[in-house]
């Protein structure tokens, strides 16, 4: 595809969720195929890698960027469909960027908008997300999603971190799969250098991937170990807000507090017992940013006691672009410093 790229103009719309940012590419539709959302996320792995990069890398992007592929539709009830992208490849949920396509999708007109709440259908490589924008006065804002079934894979599992010992985490899916922990086992503090607490949590997701392979039951494709969350130590809503920095990926760092991470967090809490449906939690990033999440309910799934989850937060816009590369421009197809 690198032959190709210096005839392509990327259009993309820019937004952030708590600090995180999502670029909508919005014009590639019609050259990424396949029967399903799987397949397309493979095709695109396999013969647009190359778009991938020059998004997500220097120097139109950066170690931590975060894109989100506009794709055709093949689900009932979906209004777009999304394939998500970041420093290493492609992921099967991403709850900040489906917060931010909401929105995109109410005030583009892809969905007409209905006050005070407009549904918006999501396709994504884990299953349909259903969300709603609220909107007044015409005007779009907050929005929540229902999540995929969510489930608790592994609960107080012990791993052996390097350097550090024998540490009990939890393992949750909210259509990735993530291992959480509370910081202060791994010696760091959320307070502290960012750099120890990507060291720490990079550490923990190879720990766990050496003790334990996580699995879905509907497809082989969403069975892998996505990244580390480390958390303040709260764990119910009475204990307040519970901060946390999610680390996914290469080492990449999330400023927001993670949809799919809070999802997770939420059924973990849920198979231990600690909130009750309808309980409201807050989840906070190193941004700021708050992001609420509450059992809905059950959801059946083959094998696992699954829920659903309602993630709450807000996005904005920070423009629009179109990129580009010329011809002779071998370092402009994408470079990482970190």
């Amino acid at each position: 595809m690198e032959s190709n790229l210096a005839g392509l103009v990327v259009e993309t719309v820019e937004m952030h969720t708590g600090g995180e940012p999502v670029r909508i590419v919005c014009n590639l539709q019609d050259q990424i195929k396949g029967d399903d959302i799987l397949a397309k996320r493979r095709f695109m792995s396999v013969h647009l890698d190359a778009v991938r990069r020059l998004l997500m890398f220097e120097p139109r992007g950066h170690y931590d960027m975060y894109g989100a592929v506009l794709v055709e539709p093949a689900l009932p009830g979906a209004d777009l469909a999304v394939l998500f992208t970041h420093n290493e490849g492609y992921s099967t949920m991403c709850g900040h960027a489906v917060i931010a396509l909401a929105r995109f999708a109410v005030d583009s007109g892809r969905v007409a908008a209905v006050e005070p709440l407009t549904r918006v259908g999501i396709e994504c490589p884990c299953g349909l997300v259903e969300a709603w924008v609220e909107v007044r006065n015409g005007k779009a804002g907050a929005v929540q999603f229902h999540s995929v079934p969510a489930f608790a894979f592994a609960l107080d599992l012990p791993v052996i971190v390097p350097d550090i010992g024998e540490v009990t985490v939890d393992v949750g899916y909210g259509g990735a799969f993530y291992a959480v922990v509370d910081a202060a086992r791994l010696g760091v503090s959320l307070d502290g250098r960012l750099r120890d607490l990507v060291d720490a949590a990079s550490a923990l997701t190879e720990a766990v991937r050496n003790t334990i392979a996580v699995r879905h039951p509907l497809a082989d494709d969403l069975g892998f170990l996505y990244g580390s969350i480390l958390t303040d130590g709260r764990n119910t809503s009475a204990a307040g807000i519970s901060r946390n920095v999610c680390v996914f990926a290469d080492a990449e760092v999330d400023r927001s507090p993670t949809g799919s991470g809070v999802t997770a967090r939420m059924a973990i809490r849920h198979a231990k017992g600690l909130v009750v449906p309808g309980e409201a939690c807050g989840f906070e990033s190193l941004t700021g940013a708050v992001f609420t999440g509450k059992v809905v309910g059950p959801a059946p799934l083959p094998g696992h006691d699954a829920i659903i989850v309602n993630v709450a937060g807000q996005a904005y816009y920070s423009g629009k672009a179109s990129w580009s590369l010329e011809a002779d421009d071998v370092i402009g197809q994408g470079f990482l410093l970190r």
